[in-house]
């Protein structure tokens, strides 16, 4: 089926407003030939007349009153979404889609959508939660624009992957147990452990911290939450071990965290495809390069 033409629909319009055929092609700008040419093209689309003349004055016909009701609706839609458009390309709008983890999304992102807020109001953050090989196939197949992803990871086509955040690894303790200064793998291995999903960035690198002291403890949970981690942490259900985030952790009396021996760093990286990105994007990844650790 031939579409409808917006220009026709326009002249419609107009016709409808002014009541004249000649005021409609002076404020179009178009010969008068061309105005009757698009009502005649409109009705011939429809079968039926659309417009009237009576004592001079030109007017609707009752189908013709519903195309001009739906014409200008149409009109009003592709005006905003060209505004839209225009708002996203030079920056002042427009969606990005971001992918991270839960914790992340709960202790960083926070932050970073403030003052993304101040600073560019006009720009909708759309987060799924997910872990950071979801991410970066997500990335691949550009149904996201940018990732937060656990370093390392091994370099893919057509992405880029730079260092964004390195934070240490703490030990979250139940307030009443009597713990050292400084927590150490053949000490925890002795305790009951939650720890983080197996599927996990995090749980690979505490594997790796107890196996290098020759411990394989068997934790009694495994979670990729880390509010829930926490929690069950705070009802005394056993110890565990993240990343500790300056400030994003809340103060609970029923927790302790002591520092590591040997130190444990978790690394994040931010990742978006390679090339130039549209501009709500850029904003997006300098709010994010501003909350950089190195």
């Amino acid at each position: 089926m031939r579409e409808i033409s917006l220009d026709r629909l326009r002249t419609l319009v107009v016709i409808a407003e002014l009541g004249s055929f000649a005021e409609a092609a002076r404020v179009l700008h178009l010969a008068p030939p061309t105005v009757s040419l698009h009502i005649a093209d409109l009705e011939s689309r429809v079968g039926a007349a659309l417009l009237s003349r009576k004592r001079g004055q030109v007017r609707p016909s009752a189908i013709g009153e519903t195309l001009v009701a739906y014409a200008r609706q149409l009109l009003s839609g592709a005006e905003q979404a060209l505004e839209d458009v225009r708002r996203q390309a030079e920056g002042l709008g427009g969606r990005v889609r971001l992918g991270a983890s839960t914790a992340a999304i709960a202790n960083l992102l926070p932050q970073a959508l403030h003052k993304l807020a101040a600073e560019h109001p006009g720009i909708d953050v759309q987060i799924a939660v997910l872990t950071s090989q979801e991410t970066l196939a997500r990335l691949a197949d550009e149904s996201l624009d940018v990732g937060i992803v656990a370093l390392p990871q091994a370099p893919i086509k057509g992405l880029s992957i730079e260092r964004w955040r390195r934070d240490p690894v703490v030990a979250f303790l139940p307030a009443n147990w009597q713990c050292p200064a400084r927590i150490t793998p053949q000490w925890l291995a002795t305790k009951p452990l939650i720890l983080n999903d197996s599927t996990t960035r995090l749980a690979r690198l505490t594997a790796e911290w107890f196996i290098a002291a020759g411990q394989h403890p068997t934790p009694r949970i495994q979670l990729n939450y880390a509010d829930a981690i926490r929690s069950l942490v705070a009802a005394g259900y056993g110890a565990a071990l993240l990343p500790h985030e300056g400030s994003s952790a809340l103060a609970d009396a029923r927790l302790l965290t002591r520092p590591l021996r040997p130190t444990l760093w978790r690394q994040l990286g931010l990742a978006y495809r390679a090339g130039t990105a549209e501009r709500p994007t850029r904003h997006v990844l300098d709010v994010l390069r501003s909350l950089r650790l190195s």
